[in-house]
């Protein structure tokens, strides 16, 4: 017996107190970590020293067996245990002990006495050790379920645990309730003789439905350290097929010249990898796949078709394909070359499965339809005839080109503002675009052609010296045109021109000198006549009797007459 342990007998014998005995507490640690007990002594009372604190644990014989000693007066403490508790503990500062790398063998009370110079009091500390669960694991799972059949769907295992972990199982993280028909649960609990630790393992039968598929399940360990959840796991559910149907791409009315792809759709679980398409009469096997195009399909691909099971032809599903069409027929089309005024008909028919939308363009410009009577030269032009419904277009164009013979519209002349020279304009119509010529040179010539309506201007500037007849000449690939103008020379007298662009030309004063004395020659004639009438009426009278002599209203009027003349 050491010197601590007799100083320990003398104490108690010396002060005739009894050793004070606490209720347990419980402490707790984790496994493979370092579990710390904690001293919970009192306040040593005024004048009584401390003079050590030890450690000591109850064997599983029953028996002490001491672990360290901490003397008040030194600084480290001395470990007295011999067996695996040697490499294992420590004391801390404020006396706890520390127990490393921790097992389950460390569950048991530990004391910690605290021995002053008058007394000796002992703590006691009951320890437990746990072990969280490794992730639990789905063992043996079924590679499928079959619908209404009761199946093992795995084992679920959770390892290495303590206490031991209790294991449910869940539906997408629904807990499943055992019913003893549909779902069906076992479990067992396993202790390693080495480690001390438990391994609980859970086997789930189930019997699937049709809206299990999809359905992902796990296991999940509930422990005291808190609960750990296996990884979610998909299983499938195996069903016969009960329906088919049948789908069409795309939908509604297909345009005529498109693709249609045809879907067929099982709902069993395996779906079936081979399908047969009956396709107007005609029956395709379509096999891994569950689809079928038909390709530039035309009016006549309208109507029913429909897809089956290749083992139950009776499991068939159909669908109507309606196909929208449009024809566009034009007449005349490409280029037409036409003669001004020849006459020209446009016809258009269309012939679409729906309501189809006319529409005309004329150079790229938005127009009515053509309606010609007489070709004119800004009849000419592009013409496009565009007709829509919902996903078709069709398109149609004729280029009209009229051609005409030049025709000389006009042929001007006007002095020039400053008055040194005139300016001749000759105007003319005609496709293709005419040549012009003069009869007389001329400068600052000046062309203008339009070719939407076929008019051309011509312009030249001359200064004549004497009177001229000035000749305009139009020529195209189609024949020609020319027109005559007099022009009178700038050197000669000429009145003051009445108004801008008036002529005053000798000619022209010519003819209105002729034209006064013409209507005088025409008013004497009026006036003999009407004498002439005059006096036959006076020799009617002489006839009958009467005086010779006229009234004198007549008189008078037959000498104003003869005054006139």
């Amino acid at each position: 017996m050491d010197s601590s342990a007799f100083l320990l007998i003398a104490l108690v014998v010396s002060t005739g107190m009894l050793r004070q005995v606490r209720s347990l507490e419980t402490v707790i640690g984790l496994y493979g970590e370092t579990i710390v007990v904690p001293c919970m002594r009192d306040e040593t009372a005024p004048g009584d020293k401390l003079m050590f604190t030890k450690w000591k644990y109850e064997k599983d014989d029953g028996t002490a067996g001491y672990l360290m000693l901490k003397q008040a007066h030194k600084d480290e403490a001395i470990v007295q245990a011999t067996d695996s508790y040697a490499t294992r503990v420590d004391m801390a500062d404020n006396s706890s002990l520390l127990i490393s790398q921790g097992t389950l063998q460390d569950q048991r009370i530990y004391t910690c006495m605290v021995v002053s110079e008058s007394n000796l009091r002992e703590y006691p500390i009951t320890v437990v050790v746990y072990k969280k669960p490794a992730s639990p694991e789905i063992m043996d799972k079924a590679k499928m379920l079959q619908k209404d059949k009761l199946t093992t769907l795995g084992t679920c295992v959770s390892k290495d645990a303590n206490p031991a972990a209790e294991i449910t199982w869940q539906k997408n993280g629904q807990p499943l309730v055992a019913d003893g028909k549909a779902i069906i649960l076992s479990a067992a609990v396993k202790v390693d003789p080495a480690t001390g630790l438990t391994t609980t393992s859970s086997s789930l039968q189930y019997t699937a439905t049709k809206e299990d598929l999809g359905a992902r399940f796990s296991c999940l360990a509930t422990h005291m350290l808190g609960p750990v959840e296996s990884e979610r796991q998909a299983i499938p559910v195996h069903y016969p097929t009960e329906k088919v149907s049948l789908t069409v791409q795309p939908k509604g009315p297909i345009a005529e010249g498109g693709n249609v792809t045809l879907k067929c759709h099982a709902d069993g679980n395996p779906p079936p990898s081979s399908f047969n398409f009956h396709l107007k009469g005609q029956t395709v096997l379509v096999k891994n796949s569950d689809s079928y195009t038909l390709t530039d399909i035309t009016r006549a691909s309208a109507g029913e078709y429909k897809c089956s099971l290749v083992d139950n032809e009776k499991m068939e599903a159909s669908q109507s394909i309606a196909v929208s069409y449009l024809d566009l027929s034009l007449s005349p089309t490409g280029k037409v070359l036409k003669k001004v005024k020849d006459p020209l008909v446009v016809k258009m028919n269309k012939n679409a499965s729906g309501d189809a939308k006319v529409t005309w363009t004329k150079n790229g410009e938005k127009t009515e339809a053509p309606v010609f009577g007489k070709l004119t030269y800004a009849h000419a032009g592009m013409y496009v005839c565009e007709v829509s419904m919902a996903g078709l277009m069709r398109r149609q164009s004729f280029e009209l080109v009229v051609e005409g013979t030049p025709v000389i519209t006009g042929l001007n002349k006007h002095r020039a503002d400053n008055n040194q020279h005139k300016v001749l304009t000759c105007e003319a119509e005609a496709v293709p675009e005419p040549i012009f010529s003069w009869n007389v040179n001329g400068t600052n010539e000046e062309s203008s052609y339009n070719e939407k309506n076929g008019k051309a201007t011509h312009k030249i500037t001359v200064v004549p010296r004497a009177n001229l007849t000035v000749t305009c000449s139009v020529s195209n690939k189609l024949g020609d045109d020319a027109k005559t103008i007099n022009v009178s020379s700038l050197f000669k007298d000429e009145p003051p021109k009445a108004r801008e662009g008036s002529s005053d030309d000798s000619g022209d004063q010519a003819k209105l000198i002729v034209g006064i004395v013409v209507g005088l020659i025409i008013a004497a004639a009026v006036v003999a006549l009407v004498y002439w009438l005059y006096m036959k009426r006076r020799q009617g009278t002489w006839k009958t009797g009467e005086k010779e002599t006229g009234t004198s209203e007549e008189s008078k009027k037959l000498e104003e007459n003869n005054h006139t003349v």
